[in-house]
């Protein structure tokens, strides 16, 4: 394991500008843990990546849908939600391996919801309220 980033986000703004700084960070093809509470800001970095990366449509959390998938130059980008997962078992069923098996880069939400069907992170990222901010900590598990 790498050392990890840590850094204190005092703001929804901080939040959208680190966002953006993860297009730089993030390999093309990585799965990538997002780790916080309800309202933790996990969507707004997806969102903030996937405009720093050049996509100008509407980003919605996949809650209900469990899973959205973009394409940006030719990089396919799937962000998953499983916080309303009732058993991880329902990933087989979206088909989930074939999402896994392109080259893409996917950020997963409540990841420890699909515990057993999903592949081990290459990073993970925690977000953490911390005074009026949060605390954002980006720990990579592989090169």
């Amino acid at each position: 394991m790498m050392h990890p980033i840590q850094r204190y986000l005092p703001d929804t703004e901080a939040t959208v500008h680190f966002g953006g700084e993860l297009r730089s960070l993030l390999p093309a093809q990585a799965v990538v843990f997002l780790h916080g509470d309800l309202g933790a800001g996990k969507t707004t970095l997806v969102r903030a990546y996937l405009r720093a990366a050049g996509y100008e449509g509407a980003v919605k959390s996949p809650t209900y849908t469990l899973v959205e998938e973009y394409l940006i130059n030719k990089q396919k980008i799937f962000h998953f939600d499983l916080y309303r997962l009732a058993e991880p078992e329902e990933l087989e069923w979206i088909g989930i391996r074939d999402y896994f098996d392109q080259p893409s880069l996917c950020f997963i939400e409540w990841a420890e919801k699909g515990q057993g069907f999903l592949p081990d992170p290459d990073i993970i990222i925690d977000l953490t309220p911390e005074g009026h901010g949060r605390m954002v900590k980006l720990t990579p598990y592989s090169k």
